[in-house]
């Protein structure tokens, strides 16, 4: 069953697939743009070395997109009953799993790739309507994956689509929101 049934229905027609498919690349793309272009303006001697931080940036979230897009096509089942805390390992290892801290090194790369952009988004002097665009659609994100591991719901192939071209826009926009330097908005009167 789809994460969202109600849609399900909705998506079957080619015309709103479409709209859908422009709309989760466009988000993401745009959602990137900001990201890179606030990461600038709030470290500006990153701008000293732009090509190589946009191309590292660009090389981690391409990352993040490709390893997330598996944990979100399949995502491990997590049933609360079977969640112990009678000592601490394993209160540890249900935090871990919780996390899917427990899976490898490559997970844990990409689960950091996301908290870093969190941790950017609240570092940046993005003002409140963009500030509200990139938080809206990180959160929904958050939720839908967290309703995928914690109810028997799993996504469609056509919701993998959506979050897969949501990645990718997410990616390119990094890359297209950083690679050129931020001029500086102070009048030069000689």
């Amino acid at each position: 069953m789809a994460l969202i049934s109600v849609l399900a229905d909705l998506f079957q027609n080619p015309v709103i697939q479409l709209v859908a498919v422009l709309s989760a690349f466009g988000i993401g793309l745009f959602q990137g743009i900001i990201l890179g272009r606030a990461i600038l303006v709030r470290f500006p001697r990153l701008q000293n070395h732009v090509k190589t931080v946009s191309v590292t940036m660009f090389i981690l979230f391409l990352i993040n997109a490709l390893l997330s897009v598996p944990r979100f096509a399949s995502p491990e089942k997590i049933i609360m009953s079977n969640l112990s805390a009678n000592s601490p390992a394993e209160f540890a290892s249900s935090l871990f799993l919780i996390f899917g801290v427990n899976t490898g090194f490559l997970t844990v790369l990409a689960i950091s790739v996301t908290v870093m952009s969190f941790v950017v988004l609240k570092f940046t002097n993005l003002n409140g309507v963009t500030k509200g665009f990139v938080f809206f659609f990180s959160a929904l994100i958050l939720i839908l994956t967290a309703v995928s591991r914690f109810t028997d719901l799993t996504p469609s192939t056509f919701e993998v689509l959506l979050y897969f071209l949501y990645q990718m826009g997410i990616t390119i926009g990094i890359l297209m929101g950083s690679i050129r330097k931020i001029k500086s908005k102070k009048l030069d009167l000689k």
